[in-house]
């Protein structure tokens, strides 16, 4: 099932989902019984998949057609974003460009930061870039969303707490960022100001036929102005969704809705391509991003 935040005709931000290029608003095609936002629907996703899939078999009447709405962020309130840094080769590369020692920690703990969830957007809203920024960069990531509340989940349990997922961009302000981390604090202003999920949420059974163990066989790629420039695999994450729930919940509680990302597949990033290979983001570019199973997700620099 694939989820989406969208506005109708009338202007107003509902939930739906998608099936054969089709929209439900899942609040009118229910007659009220499913909720009108994406935040309730997953706090009571159980009791709602039901009514969902009986609307499915009665082959209710779509609301519209996918081209004519504006998608949003597919969950545009989540209550806390994590953002982790579980490939090994974005690290490594990423290091090499920086001339940044990896500390020996990485390789003992799943490592995150918490960044802005008041500005997410969605697939086709513009990216404004920061002020007094003149490296702007894309992060091709894979999100995954909480779909109940938990507190020191064991990894081997985690499955049982996650919703399903999404494609993640953590847009990066690299000259802001590198300034800020020096301090020893950050990425705050380097990141703080856009993120970007979408263009819809997957729920977790859509994505069981690419299953490999712990890990999912995903093609990751990311294009600027259709230019293919990273290309990478959800399955080579040093450390799996599982690992990094338990680490986000111990000693506190996750709740539904709340927005866990992988951090940067291996090339998925300007700052590991370098100079020689694409110059900084600029307004006017695209940048397009796409994950097997979940979608494409893109976006113009403002």
């Amino acid at each position: 099932m694939k989820i989406i935040t969208f506005l109708n005709k009338r202007g107003i931000q509902r939930a739906g989902w998608v099936q054969d290029e089709h929209v439900y608003d899942m609040h009118e095609v229910s007659e009220g019984k499913l909720p009108d936002n994406m935040l309730d629907f997953i706090a009571n996703h159980s009791s709602y998949y039901p009514i969902v899939q009986e609307l499915q078999q009665l082959s209710v009447s779509p609301t519209c057609s996918l081209e004519d709405v504006e998608l949003r962020a597919p969950i545009p309130n989540p209550p806390s974003v994590r953002d982790f840094m579980a490939f090994e080769e974005h690290l490594v590369n990423a290091s090499k460009r920086s001339g940044i020692v990896i500390a020996p920690e990485w390789y003992e703990i799943p490592a995150f930061y918490f960044t802005n969830h008041l500005v997410l957007s969605g697939s086709m809203e513009k990216v404004q870039r920061p002020p007094n920024c003149t490296a702007l960069d894309y992060e091709l990531e894979i999100g995954c969303i909480i779909g109940k509340t938990g507190k020191n989940i064991k990894a081997e349990e985690a499955e049982d707490y996650i919703f399903g997922y999404t494609i993640l961009n953590d847009w990066s302000a690299r000259d802001l960022q590198i300034k800020e981390m020096k301090i020893g604090l950050g990425p705050a202003k380097g990141k703080d100001f856009a993120t970007t999920i979408g263009p819809c949420i997957v729920t977790k059974d859509e994505l069981e036929p690419y299953r490999e163990g712990d890990q999912f066989n995903l093609t990751m790629t990311a294009k600027v102005n259709g230019e293919l420039l990273s290309k990478g695999n959800a399955k080579d994450m040093y450390y799996t969704f599982g690992q990094m729930i338990e680490r986000a919940s111990d000693g506190v509680k996750l709740y539904p809705g709340d927005v866990i990302g992988s951090g940067t597949v291996g090339s998925g990033c300007i700052l590991e391509l370098g100079s020689e290979r694409h110059r900084w983001l600029e307004p006017g570019d695209e940048v397009e991003l796409e994950i097997t199973g979940i979608g494409s997700l893109k976006n113009r620099i403002d």
